[in-house]
């Protein structure tokens, strides 16, 4: 192993600490190419896809990159914006809001990255970005909220893969789930009221979270109980009872069984039951991106009007001013003293330098 020169290293540079924040990835373009480049890297993850790597990947080679790019490319081309795509535009615009907001609350500079699990900007470019800027104190969040091992897990293998490459490996504290804190649920169901202030209440409100199979939970990931309990504390939080609220899992992917119960055949069975308008809530998505635009918000939509009803998506919490405050919260208390610096002053900075080179050190 060659590991990488700490060329910015100095005896007297302050102890700085930066954020890190991480969401699952988006193509290039809504083009076929870029989007086989994007479904190779994250399909390929044996976190994403538990298999025996030699019976997975000629599957994910020889038949679904010949023929899934093109009908994803159509589904991107759909919500594609002048900013690109909608995942990476509100990441940005969140990461920016974020450490203007922190300092605000922390009288100083707070470097914030963003890092794409899978596609640019990559987790390693946000990791050199804070490292150029002097950090050596980082806290990392991934956006989901409800950790699950092939998102939460498979970005802090991203971020250690990087880190074993680094020589001097800095003080790292990562979030691994915020799924019950009080200020996210505060948020969402903020955001849900407003939402219905202007809009009027559905029938009934969805709260729909992407899936994992069924044998990840077997074998212990804790995401469906996650879920759970973030819809029981919104619920709560909204005052609403089990007969106006329910929680479903939507994206299956494959044959397999995944949690239960599926959104569309939830959907499905409100329209067919009677139910003409519901409101449908994505929790487990910090922005909106692919499955949410136009999976829920037209795919289920178109539907749901189909039988006569109407869907309409509430958004995710995206730059929102609750969402930033929540985030905040939870990284300043994460980082706990590594916001204050009274005990990395100037003059102990220079004292730290001035012992360094009366042994020798050049700097």
């Amino acid at each position: 192993m060659k590991y990488e020169s700490q060329t910015g290293f100095a005896h007297d540079a302050p102890l700085s600490a930066g954020v890190l924040l991480t969401n699952l990835g988006t193509p290039d373009a809504p083009e076929r190419k870029a989007v086989r480049r994007y479904l190779a890297e994250f399909l390929s993850d044996p976190r994403v896809v538990e298999r025996p790597r030699w019976l997975w990947l000629p599957v994910l080679y020889g038949i679904i990159l010949n023929l899934r790019p093109r009908r994803s490319a159509e589904a991107y081309a759909k919500i594609w914006s002048e900013e690109g795509s909608p995942l990476l535009a509100i990441s940005r615009r969140l990461a920016k809001a974020v450490a203007d907001a922190l300092e605000q609350k922390v009288g100083a500079t707070v470097p914030v990255a963003l890092g794409m699990r899978y596609g640019n900007p990559s987790i390693e470019s946000a990791l050199e970005s804070l490292r150029e800027r002097g950090v050596s104190r980082i806290v990392a969040l991934p956006l989901y909220p409800q950790y699950s091992s092939s998102t939460t897990g498979s970005t802090f293998d991203a971020i250690a893969d990087v880190l074993t490459r680094w020589r001097w490996v800095p003080d790292l504290r990562f979030i691994a789930h915020y799924h019950d804190d009080a200020d996210y649920i505060e948020a969402l169901a903020a955001s849900v009221r407003a939402w219905r202030e202007k809009n009027g209440a559905g029938d009934k409100l969805l709260l729909s979270f992407h899936g994992i199979p069924q044998r990840y939970f077997d074998a212990g990931d804790p995401y469906h109980c996650h879920c759970q309990k973030t819809a029981r504390l919104l619920a709560a939080a909204l005052d609403l009872d089990a007969d106006r609220m329910a929680i479903s899992f939507q994206s299956r992917f494959g044959p397999e069984a995944w949690l239960k119960p599926y959104t569309d055949e939830t959907l499905n069975a409100w329209a067919k039951a009677g139910l003409r308008r519901v409101d449908v809530a994505a929790p487990g998505f910090a922005a909106d991106c692919l499955e949410t635009l136009e999976e829920i918000a037209m795919q289920y939509a178109e539907a749901f009007r189909e039988h006569g009803g109407e869907l309409r998506y509430i958004p995710a919490l995206n730059d929102e001013a609750v969402h930033v405050e929540a985030l905040c919260q939870r990284l300043i208390r994460e980082a706990g003293e590594w916001w204050r610096s009274e005990s990395d002053s100037e003059d102990e900075r220079i004292l730290r330098l001035n012992r360094a080179r009366a042994l020798g050190a050049a700097r």
